[in-house]
């Protein structure tokens, strides 16, 4: 449970919506507990060590895995939410299940699974995620899924479409009503992207495909790489950067912790309801900070993401990624008994293709690359 007591507008388990199917209390954990622990435990949770931000798995045991990043999310979040006063569990449980749905190759794959599901309704790794810990989890007896609590998967679901709103009922109420999520959603949606840019500009780095030179030239970069040289002008570039970084994620941190108390203390909410029916969110950073943090990103796209190395094997990931679409939907034999059983069981094309896509997805970078050439 948490060391500090929860504001009145956190999320707590007495006023939790509950699983979707009832269960009996745990003896000694908390709900949110309960949540964070089954996802740890998930076979989902475990692939993630497996599948990689930027470089495809077998570039490097160094650079950032999903698994990492999920811890690295965690950590962030946990810190914003204790010093809100806000449920530190579920924010942990959150941040650890957002990437559950996450294909092979980081976003090549999510794009070329996307297109291969253009007719049949697309792909979306939040909402992949979600049917991950609803219904693709095979751990329990009595439920498909891992049961979470509404509000666990309330901050896994980031975005969604009126469409597929329309679809999830009660959870895909707010996007059709324009609410917010609680809170803790909130902190895990941006602490995932504080820990992209930063870790990336650290991946980026150590491959050599960012120089600090380059980097400086961002404002969030070169101003703490200024303090950084004043006070040791003689640190290696390898720790120089390990202290930029970190300098860096305090600056957001703080800023975000600072702007989001006085926007709570502006609202003076009175319970999570008060929350969730604002338009906008209320955890932010400062209209300058974000503007840096969102400018470093720019950065990113055009510097690491497009640089012709990672564009080359990312082009290699897509080509592979439909290579096996077109052949599991013409030759459901190929894939795992259980998903092959699964296709033969389907009623129509739509539902035979989100059964191939669901095995895809699920796939880590090493074995989609094994199957590929298994395939050949």
């Amino acid at each position: 449970m948490n060391e500090v007591p929860l504001a009145a507008w956190a999320a707590t388990e007495e006023r939790s919506r509950g699983r979707r199917f009832p269960e009996k209390p745990a003896a000694y954990r908390g709900e949110y507990q309960r949540d964070r622990d089954r996802i740890v435990h998930s076979t989902a949770f475990r692939r993630l060590v497996y599948k990689t931000q930027v470089f495809v798995n077998h570039e490097g045991d160094l650079y950032r895995t999903r698994l990492t990043h999920s811890l690295e999310v965690a950590q962030i979040a946990r810190t914003v939410a204790r010093a809100l006063h806000l449920n530190e569990s579920l924010v942990e449980a959150i941040s650890l299940a957002h990437d559950l749905g996450h294909t092979p190759f980081g976003h090549a794959g999510q794009d070329a699974l996307n297109g291969c599901m253009r007719e049949f309704g697309g792909f979306e790794h939040n909402l992949q995620s979600l049917r991950v810990v609803d219904e693709l989890e095979a751990k329990y007896a009595e439920y498909p899924g891992l049961n979470l609590t509404f509000e666990t998967r309330e901050g896994i679901l980031k975005h969604c479409s009126a469409r597929n709103a329309r679809e999830l009922g009660e959870l895909g109420r707010r996007f059709l009503e324009r609410q917010q999520p609680s809170l803790e959603a909130q902190i895990a949606n941006i602490a995932d992207a504080i820990a992209y840019n930063n870790h990336d500009v650290d991946d980026g780095f150590r491959a050599g495909l960012l120089t600090l030179e380059q980097l400086r030239s961002q404002q969030l970069v070169g101003e703490q790489y200024e303090v950084v040289q004043r006070r040791y002008p003689d640190l290696e570039d390898r720790r120089l950067i390990y202290e930029i970084s970190r300098r860096m994620i305090d600056k957001l941190v703080t800023d975000l912790i600072e702007n989001t108390r006085a926007n709570i203390e502006s609202l003076d909410p009175r319970s999570i309801d008060d929350v969730r029916s604002q338009v906008a969110p209320l955890v932010v950073l400062t209209d300058e900070v974000f503007e840096e943090h969102m400018s470093l990103k720019r950065f990113l796209s055009k510097n690491l993401y497009r640089h012709e190395k990672v564009r080359e094997m990312t082009d290699k990931a897509r080509a592979m990624i439909e290579d096996l679409f077109a052949r599991y939907m013409a030759e459901p034999a190929a894939m795992s008994p259980e998903f092959a059983d699964s296709v033969a069981a389907a009623n129509d094309e739509s539902e035979k293709a989100r059964t191939v896509s669901d095995f895809i997805a699920g796939m880590t970078d090493r074995f989609a690359i094994a199957e590929h050439e298994r395939l050949q």
